[in-house]
């Protein structure tokens, strides 16, 4: 394992939008619902996560073995793994675009893995500042998702690496849109990226949670 170090003015600033980061997300549970363990929490109001429990359960095993087999085989730069419904994004960077093809090559190896989703750059690693910010852009994302009145927020998984906003989930064509609209008016995004299972509308009335009207629906209301 490599270990970068940084000078003490580097790390002031990346611990300071820690701090900021995390003061917004402390300000925002004080006002709308908190997100649990892949449970959507609050007024009394529980909405499971789509996945079902085994499926939730091999999720964290891919990512496990995914991310150990990915960072044994990059000499340098740095590797995320997150997996849904078995669906594996890889964000980060990497020297070499052969290293970003090997480590695609072992994390669609893993058991249980479905497909990847290689987003991997290629050049240097980003500043702990940079990685600061798009944990707080993530923040805003899921936040803006609870505000919404016609998107369960705990159907979407949010990363964000750079200012990309990458969102998974198993939602219908416009929670789709939707999300992805959302996503895109939060200040700082730079791109929306969808990583998406779609589903009928009739797949969601089978998991018991139909769908929530669209805006123009809510506003005739």
């Amino acid at each position: 394992m490599i270990i970068k170090y940084r000078s003490a003015h580097a790390l002031a600033r990346g611990a300071a939008a820690v701090a900021l980061a995390a003061t917004l997300v402390a300000s925002l549970s004080a006002c709308a619902p908190l997100i649990v363990g892949g449970a959507f929490v609050g007024s009394g109001m529980i909405v499971a996560d789509r996945r079902t429990t085994g499926a939730q359960i091999e999720d964290q095993s891919i990512e496990i073995k995914a991310a150990s087999r990915a960072r044994s085989l990059a000499t340098l730069g740095q590797i995320e793994v997150t997996s849904y419904n078995r669906t594996v994004l890889i964000t980060g960077n990497v020297p070499a675009a052969e290293e970003k093809a090997r480590v695609e090559q072992a994390v669609a190896a893993v058991e249980n893995v479905r497909s990847v989703v290689n987003e991997l750059e290629v050049g240097p690693t980003a500043a702990l500042a940079t990685r600061s910010n798009d944990a707080f852009i993530g923040a805003k994302i899921k936040a803006t998702m609870v505000d919404a009145k016609d998107v369960h927020a705990s159907a979407y998984k949010v990363v964000v690496e750079r200012g990309v906003a990458f969102l998974m989930g198993r939602v219908t064509e416009r929670e789709a849109a939707r999300g992805a609209e959302l996503a895109a008016a939060v200040p700082g995004v730079k791109k929306v990226v969808r990583v998406f299972e779609i589903l009928s509308e009739q797949d969601l009335a089978t998991l018991g949670k139909p769908p929530l009207p669209s805006p123009a629906a809510s506003a005739a209301q």
